[in-house]
């Protein structure tokens, strides 16, 4: 592994941004490169097979600016393509799947989970199927919010849209009496306020980013990949959305003054 290599990101859009946030934390000397694929957001509603291909292409263009490791910020391209990415590229690969998971087992006091997701993650069962290989007597119950994504990226995670859809995806979960939430998108710790105000103070948000990000330092750890000297960590972040728009929502969730976007046709991720 280059040490000097950059931790690679990638997430369907803006949610990933919140796991990158976290390594930021984690790892303050790592270099980072970002790939948010607002240009073809969502992914939640596409077939397997379109996932992984645009996983693949992704993860291509991460390795060649310089990726050591690869984070698939993404829960639906992690139940999708993780697998896949595994096989088809020599260098670590992690979701945020099984971090999530952990997280949930051990914050839960009643045995009852919640998972909100795309349709996609939830039709998958990863959260579930990983939850119970963790601890076989929790009951999980999922609820796909498939407009979640469409309206954060829309500038809309405030809106009253939002908050009415929340609060039907939310309900049949408030039912089974869930004392834990796992946040099964990357983009849905950005409306973690509202989430929490409608679940109530007696339900835990479980936010899997955080849980990644330790589980990317334990794998530099294991492979002598920390790059320790570096005083001048740098940040790129590329999108085949609108530059500018992106640089806007960066700014705000990760925390940087000043952030350096460029705008990728998806017609160059096509050509490989």
């Amino acid at each position: 592994m280059d040490k000097g290599g950059s931790i690679g990101i990638f997430d369907s859009g803006l949610g990933g941004l919140t796991v990158a946030r976290q390594v930021m934390k984690v790892l303050p000397k790592e270099n980072i490169v970002y790939f948010g694929d607002n240009g073809r957001v969502p992914y939640g509603e596409r077939p397997r097979e379109v996932i992984i291909e645009f996983s693949k292409q992704i993860s291509r263009f991460l390795i060649k600016k310089g990726a050591k490791m690869i984070i698939i910020a993404c829960n639906t391209a992690t139940a999708a393509a993780l697998d896949a990415l595994k096989e088809e590229f020599d260098l670590p690969i992690i979701g945020v799947i099984s971090a999530g998971a952990r997280m949930a087992v051990n914050a839960t006091k009643n045995g009852k989970i919640g998972v909100i997701g795309t349709t996609y993650t939830i039709k998958s069962e990863a959260y579930h199927k990983k939850i119970k290989e963790l601890r076989h007597d929790v009951e999980v119950y999922g609820s796909p919010c498939p407009k979640f994504t469409p309206l954060i990226e829309g500038g809309k995670q405030d809106s009253q849209e939002l908050i009415e859809a929340a609060q039907e995806y939310l309900a049949p979960l408030k039912e089974k009496g869930v004392d834990v939430l796992v946040l099964g998108c990357t983009h849905y710790p950005i409306v973690a306020e509202h989430l929490q105000k409608i679940m109530g103070d007696g339900v835990t948000l479980v936010d899997p980013a955080i849980a990644t990000a330790e589980e990317a330092k334990a794998l530099l750890d294991e492979k002598g990949g920390h790059n320790e000297g570096n005083l001048s960590p740098t940040y790129f972040f590329y999108t085949t959305g609108d530059a500018s728009t992106f640089a806007n929502f960066a700014k705000q969730i990760v925390g940087l003054g000043e952030v350096d976007v460029t705008h990728v046709p998806v017609s160059e991720l096509e050509r490989g």
